[in-house]
């Protein structure tokens, strides 16, 4: 099977939120002081050799989270280039690491829970072999993340053009695809504004 490596895209400038979206206090009512990114090296780690955290300008006031969690950080030089600019860095970097898949997950969203990373990486397995080269958890109708992919899928994102979009690539590619079912709202939770982060948390607290 693949040696995965995760992939965590957390360059954005966060102009919507105010400030950066990894930094975010996560979970609600925690213990000690974690974040989303933290949180998220957190859910990854366990189901990878190596987590590989993909910051744009903001990489020093990510690196202290990143080097306390052992991850890996690499810096995308043009982040005004959007998203796709920062998937291929990271998954240039996967390549380099000596490994053959990976599994992305945006730092703009709470993490998965375990149980949904758990069965998408069984999923995987099954369908590995068949000709799929990713698994995409859906819920309610929308297509989320994290996501996985093989060898052949990171190809297919580096052989890209800089101007496409993950959406462009996904779609060319849908026989490949395996779209899973998963009964976890946060693959879907796009964080993107301070009320949406607000209502975030008050749901989690009242669900606590």
């Amino acid at each position: 099977m693949p040696s995965f490596c995760g992939v965590i895209l957390a360059a954005g400038e966060s102009s919507r939120m105010g400030r950066d979206k990894a930094l975010l206090p996560w979970p609600p009512r925690a213990a000690g002081r974690g974040t989303f990114l933290s949180a998220i090296i957190e859910l990854l780690q366990p189901r990878s050799d190596l987590v590989i955290v993909v910051a744009g300008k903001n990489a020093e006031s990510l690196r202290p989270i990143v080097d306390a969690a052992a991850a890996y950080l690499v810096v995308n030089r043009h982040p005004e280039r959007g998203q796709f600019s920062s998937l291929q860095v990271g998954l240039q970097e996967v390549l380099n690491h000596g490994r053959d898949a990976a599994i992305i997950a945006l730092v703009d969203r709470p993490p998965a829970q375990a149980s949904t990373l758990a069965r998408l990486c069984e999923a995987f397995r099954d369908v590995y072999e068949t000709g799929k080269w990713a698994v995409i958890p859906e819920h309610g109708g929308h297509h989320g993340h994290p996501i996985l992919i093989g060898r052949e899928m990171i190809e297919a994102f580096l052989r890209a053009p800089a101007t496409s979009t993950a959406r462009d690539v996904e779609h060319s590619l849908q026989p490949h695809i395996l779209y899973a079912p998963v009964d976890d709202p946060q693959v879907i939770t796009n964080i993107n504004t301070p009320e949406d982060y607000e209502r975030l948390m008050q749901t989690r607290v009242q669900a606590s």
